[in-house]
């Protein structure tokens, strides 16, 4: 096969496990990252589907499960905290899984095991980012932020839902392909005197479609998640809205203004919320793209089609996504399928085994996507009055005594019909 060298900006879970795999079949691969250090944060993710197959073909398996998070299953509460319905973790290995998974993990020990699998033969490159893009017939020039300029065969922009790989490579006057969902999610960890022993995923649905999440994951700490629509939580929404994006004060005050006096838990989390020094605020949306690629430069994960949070299927998307473009990749730039001393055999190669990655995945990620940027996700068909919520509560009350499932099937966009993941031979 072809070396390629090739760069790959963004050291998340999209790009590392391009990295895995391109570096596999002998490729020379450069990782950049514009964070000083692999960027471990994160709260709980999860594995559902092809994703979990995935894994598995990259033999990870064991080591995921060292580190994996053994949450028993999710429980629905009310404003006093009386459990109203129980969903336990489907741990048979087969069918749909749950809300929670057989496979749950901390985004950063994820990341961290990506890592490890790959830095013996990949180089990592951190505080660097991408300048400009200078694509060509023979090779692709990148443009660092420190100046530095190098040429390449591809880019790989795996640099997540805002990709600044993205915007190099769409022309000025493009539509933006990040669609708001209108939906703004706070993470980050309290210690472990909030909540109980268990470990349980607790969800409280508060009137104006406000939810709030516990998850434990620890017995030192619990993860937290306070998920609102401003535009139905009038008039305590323009704080949130008009906060500018990573001024953590304002959007602290934001969810504060929009969830006190929730009921639950939710006065003391937002106690605990002032002095948590690991918060982050998540504005959900989606991105779509007519195509995924230009010329030598490629998008993965959620640069290119980010499902948000919504669908449960971000984690899943980024690693099938990365399993594919690789095996397309080794298929199609085979050796002999480069060599012209312009290069132009190889782009041609590249420019099929791109076209090759979206028509094989597209499918895929049109299930999980479709319906979301139209207003008809999951947020928008949860009660938003307590009349309407105890309606609610008692259909999860009903399914969860005769173990169906609903609630993971009612949010969850795990059931792709159709759609069977490829064996690349080279891989």
């Amino acid at each position: 096969m072809t070396q390629l060298k090739v760069l790959i900006s963004g050291a998340g879970i999209a790009g590392n496990a391009l990295a895995f795999w391109l570096s596999k079949m002998g490729h020379d691969v450069t990782v950049i990252e514009r964070f000083p250090a692999l960027r471990a944060t994160g709260l709980q993710i999860d594995l559902r589907g092809h994703g979990i197959e995935v894994m598995r073909r990259m033999g990870l398996e064991q080591s995921f499960r060292e580190k994996s998070v053994k949450e028993q299953g999710l429980e629905v509460v009310d404003r006093s905290g009386r459990r109203m319905a129980y969903f336990p973790a489907n741990r048979s290995g087969k069918g749909i899984q749950s809300f929670t998974t057989d496979f749950e993990i901390l985004r950063g020990d994820l990341c961290r095991l990506l890592y490890g699998a790959t830095v013996d033969r990949v180089k990592y490159v951190f505080g660097t980012s991408l300048e400009s893009i200078n694509d060509n017939d023979g090779f692709v020039e990148a443009v660092f932020s420190d100046g530095r300029k190098e040429r390449f065969d591809l880019i790989v922009g795996a640099d997540g839902q805002g990709s600044r790989t993205r915007r190099l490579i769409l022309d000025a006057d493009a539509a933006d392909p990040f669609h708001p969902l209108g939906v703004y999610i706070a993470y980050f960890t309290l210690p472990r005197s909030v909540g109980g022993d268990e470990y349980l995923a607790s969800v409280y649905i508060a009137p104006q479609r406000r939810f709030v999440a516990m998850r434990r994951h620890s017995p030192r700490e619990i993860q937290m998640y306070l998920a609102c629509k401003p535009d139905s939580c009038k008039p305590n929404s323009d704080r949130l809205k008009n906060a500018r994006k990573g001024d953590v004060v304002e959007e602290k005050l934001g969810f504060a203004e929009i969830f006190r006096g929730a009921g639950w838990q939710t006065d003391n989390i937002l106690e605990a919320l002032e002095h948590a020094d690991d918060f982050y605020c998540e504005r959900l949306g989606v991105v779509k793209l007519d195509c995924w690629s230009r010329g030598r430069v490629v998008l993965l994960g959620d640069a290119a089609y980010c499902p948000s949070a919504t669908t449960g299927m971000g984690t899943t998307c980024s690693l099938v996504g990365a399993y594919i473009l690789a095996g397309e990749i080794g298929k199609h730039c085979r050796r002999g399928s480069g060599g012209d001393a312009d290069g132009s055999a190889t782009k041609d190669a590249l420019s099929s085994a791109f076209k090759a990655y979206e028509e094989t995945f597209r499918p895929f990620i049109d299930q999980v996507q479709r319906g979301l940027s139209d207003g008809s996700s999951s947020w928008d068909r949860v009660p938003s009055t307590s009349f309407g919520i105890a309606v609610f509560h008692f259909l999860l009350a009903i399914a969860s005594f005769f173990r169906l499932d609903v609630l993971a099937r009612f949010v969850l966009r795990e059931n792709v019909q159709g759609w069977a993941l490829p064996d690349y031979n080279m891989l």
